[in-house]
């Protein structure tokens, strides 16, 4: 059902019933009236309408209180007709991009002779030697569980390489084509935070490379052969308009990213997001004095671009085993993870970095990932001085009980993603066992320790529709759904405070909770309005729900037809 916009008559019916003078208010540039709004601001936690002047939020009240701001000719209208209004989703921890058409997407697939037939497809229709490139396949629902190997491709890409990511980019497949061009045989030996799977038999490479292993990949310089300006564009802008669909109006990027199309985009007026570009964490003063001046030109108090943290990795994953685990993984003796580099490393980046004032946040899935994050956040609390600085472990998936309570503690954010909570709980207890699977995605047990929490997605490792990740927040149930109250249901969230993790939380996380994350006077005016109210819904129809409007500074950048 769609919304209709009000004009006139409606403001002016309003602007009676108030029985105020217009000269008292502000003239709104939109309004939006006749809602449930959700404004996650405890002070006022429901309203019916919001008025906007520019970019901020003017005022919060019933319909009749802001039909005072609407003006003929001047303000837009939209009739809400009773459907949710909420904040915008900001996502704490995505890797955005342009989203390429001639990626082979195998997210999902259950049979492993998809990949083969999907991989012969592409081939068919580009030139021997170009690259091809897809992933986020997941061997965990494959019948078998078990690992693909390039056996799978070789037949159908003897003359092109291929190179196919899983679902948790930690881990890769690639053909012969591509072990043969990068030199990767059976005496090559494993690179320091990094392995090559290996025929048990044989001791050939199966063509699984795992974390650091994939930078052994050489291809040829023109095997990825880029479109021209106008294509990137197009991919760029494909994009965008599916974060505005899904209702994503702000986005942090955990990686060494590039201020200068998000630029291009904002000076043409076309950026329809906000977005914070983070660099990676390092100990090289020249590069940290080079940050600063970007720190300078993206300052902390802008709206649109910003400068966000200084990003590393400790581990890997738990689908790929190769996160860090005081005990090993079940069934593999001596696999305790790989770590990605050593503690007193990681200790030294961190010291550094925190004594010039930048925000760091650190990739840790496993136990003892986690747990050398918090120890290096703490040494620098020890070192430098206490202050607010915000410091995040990106994706805090494993824990231990007594390392939850250290988060609040130390001022650590727990940067998370709901939905690897429903996709990974399916091998969780096999990998880790079920005793130490109960402190996995402890959402309730951090915020019950009184840590912050900011939620994400994770995309393109998982969806960027925020509704499946608050749909794994309040049910910690399959997709498809399930019997019963969810994995470990006491870590269950309702949905008001999942909601508040992806706005007001992920705000917390970036130093932006005073002006974002809530409909609140005085704030961003980021809003989405949806085609049914999640509040009171059954949860099996969660993921079905739509956005009808998509609202940016103000401005609306979606409309659903």
């Amino acid at each position: 059902m769609h919304f209709r916009r009000i004009f006139v008559a409606a403001a002016l019916i309003l602007l009676a019933a108030s029985g105020c003078s217009k000269q008292q208010v502000q003239t709104a540039d939109l309004a939006v009236v006749n809602g449930k709004v959700v404004t996650i601001d405890s002070d006022n936690p429901r309203a019916e309408a919001v008025a906007v002047k520019g970019e901020e939020v003017i005022a919060v009240g019933s319909s009749e209180e802001i039909g005072r701001y609407i003006e003929d000719g001047e303000t837009e209208v939209i009739d809400a007709g009773g459907r949710l209004v909420i904040p915008g989703f900001n996502d704490a921890h995505i890797h955005f991009g342009p989203i390429d058409p001639d990626y082979i997407d195998l997210r999902y697939i259950t049979d492993p002779g998809v990949i083969t037939g999907r991989v012969r497809e592409k081939v068919s229709g580009v030139e021997p030697g170009v690259l091809i490139r897809g992933g986020r396949w997941d061997h965990e629902m494959f019948p078998d569980k078990k690992w693909p190997d390039r056996e799978l491709i070789d037949p159908v890409s003897p003359d092109n390489p291929v190179v196919l990511g899983r679902v948790d980019g930690h881990s890769v497949l690639v053909n012969s084509y591509v072990l043969d061009i990068s030199g990767i045989d059976r005496d090559t030996p494993d690179p320091a935070g990094g392995k090559i799977q290996r025929n048990p038999v044989t001791g050939e490479p199966t063509g699984i490379l795992k974390e650091a292993a994939e930078e052994l990949i050489k291809l040829p310089g023109d095997a990825d052969k880029p479109g021209g300006e106008n294509d990137k564009r197009r991919k760029w802008q494909a994009a965008f308009e599916m974060a505005a669909r899904t209702g994503v109006t702000s986005i942090q990027l955990p990686e060494d990213a590039d201020f200068a199309v998000y630029q291009e985009f904002m000076d043409s007026g076309e950026l329809t997001l906000r977005v914070d570009v983070s660099k990676r964490l390092t100990y090289s003063l020249g590069k940290l004095i080079e940050y600063n001046k970007l720190k300078k030109e993206y300052p902390p108090d802008g709206n649109w671009i910003r400068f966000g943290i200084l990003k590393d990795f400790m581990d890997g994953t738990l689908g790929s085993a190769t996160a860090m685990m005081f005990e090993p993984f079940e069934g593999e003796v001596g696999n305790t993870g790989l770590p990605q580099m050593e503690y007193e490393e990681l200790e030294r980046r961190v010291l550094r970095a925190d004594s010039l004032g930048f925000q760091i946040g650190i990739h840790a899935i496993g136990t003892r990932g986690n747990h050398w994050v918090l120890n290096a956040y703490e040494k620098a609390r020890q070192v430098n001085g206490i202050r607010d600085s915000r410091h995040r472990a990106e994706h805090a998936q494993l824990l231990t009980e007594d390392d939850i309570l250290r988060f609040a503690g130390l001022g650590v954010i727990a940067s998370m993603q709901p939905t690897h909570c429903i996709t990974d709980k399916r091998f969780c207890e096999k990998r880790i066992g079920q005793k130490r699977s109960r402190w996995a995605y402890a959402w309730q047990s951090l915020l019950d320790a009184g840590a912050d929490i900011a939620f994400g997605t994770d995309y393109p490792v998982e969806p960027i529709d925020p509704l499946q990740g608050i749909y794994a927040a309040v049910t910690r149930k399959a997709r498809a759904g399930e019997e019963g109250e969810g994995w470990f249901p006491e870590q269950k969230l309702s949905m008001e405070k999942a909601i508040e993790l992806y706005t007001l939380g992920s705000a917390y996380a970036q130093f932006m909770e005073d002006r974002k994350g809530m409909i609140r006077e005085g704030y961003l005016a980021d809003m989405v309005i949806y085609d049914r109210d999640l509040m009171s819904i059954p949860h099996d129809q969660i993921m079905s729900a739509r956005v009808d409007y998509t609202i940016v500074g103000g401005r609306v950048v979606y409309r659903r037809d």
